[in-house]
């Protein structure tokens, strides 16, 4: 097979996001069959492939996706590439990467935990009108020959948004890495419970992600308090974070909370853990839900999530409305249950074991082929 030339659009590479994560395993999947080149802003980390360079000159959000989306589709005409693969919502690409699913569909979610006046501010603001126009824009266009969703639950909803045919549509789990995320994770369980003060029997739930509104941390907080015992992990940043400590305190949860930051490395914390808790307002897929499952652990998620697709209440985890704090309280009861919670565990794993990343690649190797036929 020739080498395929694939330019891969991104506009923030940091090298430890998770866009970043997929790029770098969609290189190694690649390795010796693709040329891939990275079209930019801004970079940390480049090992492996090609970067141009597009950093015009902005100021404010929506300036700034204006004018990297103008330059780059300049930039695309300008080199000669098999495939022009967007993880932005720019119209001039062969395929698109739904990794941010729709806008609209999370306004629209995010609409339920705001005020009225909160509510008409959204939708008077310019950025989130220019991200409508440009979402369309690139479902509209001619050029779209594919687009990549990483649920389901992503998939349906751009067919109904945009009725785009089923052909052109394709859903590619993200993949985990099952050797790094294992059960045997859970033999450093004693550990690292003791270095976050607590011991064995306590029941001890996982939150992982930033951007706390989003990630349904205030219906955490609600459903634990709810609960006669039960600890509560945070890992990830919010800018905000503050308001939730206060929450947590006017909730009586002072001490059975901890907040501990952005966190390098997650793993330790999932073999402490009893259960993930992830109710979000909207994601089309968080990597943490695959990463805990590999790992072991139950899932307590939102239907409103691309995991909820992967997980059976009672069998490997529990799912519900993303609001309803009263189902997620019995929902963190019921997946640290120590009756029930060996099975969910060995349940969640096995759900999981198929999505490996060789699969992925091997998914993604097929389309381009596929589309540069």
């Amino acid at each position: 097979m020739r080498t395929l030339s694939v330019a891969l659009i991104r506009q923030r590479y940091a090298g430890d996001g998770g866009a970043e994560r997929f790029v770098a395993r969609l290189l190694e999947g690649l390795r010796g069959r693709a040329q891939l080149t990275l079209i930019t802003r801004e970079w940390t980390a480049a090992a492996g492939f090609e970067v141009l360079a597009c950093n015009p000159f902005y100021f404010g959000r929506l300036w700034r996706d204006w004018s990297f989306a103008r330059d780059v589709c300049h930039l695309v005409e300008t080199r000669r590439f098999d495939l022009v693969q967007s993880h932005e919502r720019i119209a001039c690409c062969d395929l698109y990467r739904a990794g941010d699913g729709l806008h609209r569909e999370w306004l629209k979610n995010r609409a339920r935990v705001l005020s009225p006046l909160a509510r008409l501010g959204v939708a008077l603001n310019p950025w989130h009108r220019y991200v409508l126009a440009a979402e369309e824009k690139l479902f509209r266009s001619p050029r779209l020959k594919a687009v990549v969703c990483n649920s389901r639950m992503v998939r349906d909803e751009i067919k109904r948004n945009f009725g785009l045919p089923d052909g052109k549509l394709h859903v590619i789990y993200s993949g985990v890495d099952t050797a790094a995320y294992h059960p045997d994770l859970k033999r450093s369980r004693a550990e690292v419970r003791a270095s976050v003060g607590l011991s064995a029997e306590v029941p001890l739930y996982l939150f992982v992600g930033s951007g706390f509104e989003r990630k349904g941390l205030a219906a955490v907080l609600r459903a634990l308090a709810h609960l006669p015992d039960g600890h509560l992990l945070v890992i990830g940043r919010d800018r905000h974070a503050a308001r939730y400590r206060r929450l947590a305190e006017d909730l009586g949860l002072g001490a059975r909370v901890q907040f501990l930051g952005a966190l390098p490395d997650v793993k330790p914390y999932y073999g402490a853990a009893d259960c993930l808790i992830l109710p979000t307002l909207y994601d089309p897929f968080p990597n943490v839900a695959l990463e805990a499952m590999a790992s072991g652990l139950p899932v307590v998620t939102s239907t409103t999530s691309g995991a909820a697709e992967l997980i059976e209440n009672g069998r490997n985890g529990y799912v519900c409305d993303a609001l309803d704090v009263e189902t997620l309280s019995m929902h963190l009861r019921a997946a640290a249950d120590p009756a029930r919670h060996a099975v969910l565990c060995a349940q969640a794993r096995k759900t999981v074991e198929p999505l490996t990343l060789t699969a992925a690649s091997r998914q993604w190797l097929e389309l381009y082929e596929n589309l540069t036929r």
